[in-house]
This record gives C-alpha cells, structure tokens and sequence, in this order.
C-alpha cells in the first residue's frame, strides 16, 4: 500500500505557555500516529490557512479547538465548506472533539453547549460497532445533539450520546481526544482549569485507568489507510 499523505487542519492553537513543552496540536497528531507510515502536510485554518482543494491530500484530519462550531467566525464558515467539499469528491476525513462537532454541523446535524455541564478527565465511551469499551481523555462542554443524516453513531456513554460517529466509508469522528497524552492534559487543567467547577476540576487531573490511546490510533490509522475515495453514496 502506497504511503498516504494527511493534512491536518489545525483549528485551534495550544495555550501559549504550554507550546514549547508539548507542540501544537498538529504535532500532537504525529506523534499519535507515528509509525504508521503517513506524511503530513499542516494547515491552520483557526488562522486562514487553508488548503487550495479537498484533493491537496488523501485524506483530512481535523483538530480540537477552544472556539464552539457555532460561534461566528469566517475561517468555521470556510471549514465548514471544504468539509462538504471533501464529503462530495470522497476525501476521507477525521473529526477530533471540534473537529467532530465541525463535521457534523457542516453536512446538517446541530452542536449546542450541553445543559448538562461539561466532561473533563479519563472517560468509557462504549463502541456499539465493536463491543468494545475505550478509556480516552474528555475536555468538552459542547455536544453534536442531532446527528447528520449521513452519519451513525458507533460510540456513546450516559453523558455523550453521539461521542464517536462515522460517515459510511468517507468519514469518522470523535467526541474525546486520543491525541492528549496525560502529562498534556494535566497541564492543560492546570492552566484552563478555572473554567470547570471545582469537583469535576479535581477529578480531571486524576487519570488513574488506562487510555485506549493505542488502540484508537490503530483504529484511525487503519481508517485513513482503507477509507475509500469514491463518491459517498
């Protein structure tokens, strides 16, 4: 199988001060999917930067980010374009957290800040595609809430109904970040952790289970390698 080059639309950026110990999010990335053979091509849309066209690679993967998919800011406009752009000439696409709820609001599904507050820390998500149950690293408040049409839900748990969806053989997408390393998310909480109450603040930064970080990036790996780029039916 040829090497496969994947463009990371990077949609938001690292807090400063965490930058020159843990690299942005599209290192984050690389590093997760490291040894499985992908070239990289970055592109910061948070800032304007975007690809000339959704066949520049063989697939996208898009990134968390602090902005919520509804606020109103030309580059989520423009992403959400080229996200329908690449759904209609069959360029592959992974969705993480932002770029989860990005995907879906671009091709009709909705994203709200969740009434129920917000999800931090070590989280179960169980795979209804698989049976299996994955341990991955939750920073979010909001929630996709009504899933586009072209998708179906493979991964949820009693707070997050629509955590992991996919789009047929185009597209596939995560509420959690399997990207986070724990020694990153604790300093994240410990720099943005003022925005969670107190309790759920504490319990974030106690990650006391194993991550399902390999078995993801497996999953996602074997995912931009195999998804096909024909036309989504």
């Amino acid at each position: 199988m040829s090497q496969k080059t994947i463009g990371i639309l990077v949609t938001g950026h690292t807090p400063e001060e965490l930058v020159e110990t843990y690299g942005n999010y599209a290192d984050m990335f690389s590093q997760l999917l490291d040894g499985h053979d992908f070239i990289f091509k970055r592109y910061f849309v948070v800032d304007g930067i975007f690809p000339d066209s959704p066949r520049d690679a063989d697939a996208w993967l898009l990134t968390g980010s602090k902005f919520g998919v509804y606020e109103d800011h030309d580059w989520i406009r423009k992403l959400e374009s080229f996200i329908r752009a690449a759904y209609d000439v069959g360029t592959p696409m992974v969705g993480i957290c932002f770029g989860h709820q990005a995907m879906a609001q671009a091709l009709g599904g909705r994203v709200e800040k969740f009434q129920g507050g917000w999800a931090a820390g070590a989280t179960t998500y169980q795979r209804t595609d698989t049976g299996a149950e994955q341990v991955l690293l939750a920073w979010h408040q909001d929630q996709v809430v009504d899933v586009p049409k072209a998708a179906r839900v493979i991964g949820s748990n009693a707070f997050c109904a629509n955590a992991v969806l996919r789009y047929g053989d185009w597209g596939l997408s995560y509420q959690p970040h399997p990207e986070f390393r724990p020694d990153f998310f604790k300093a994240l909480a410990e720099a943005r952790g003022s925005a969670l109450p107190e309790n759920l603040y504490q319990s974030a930064k106690r990650i006391d289970r194993s991550l399902s970080t390999t078995e993801v990036a497996k999953e996602i790996s074997h995912f931009l390698k195999t998804a096909t780029s024909a036309m989504p039916q």
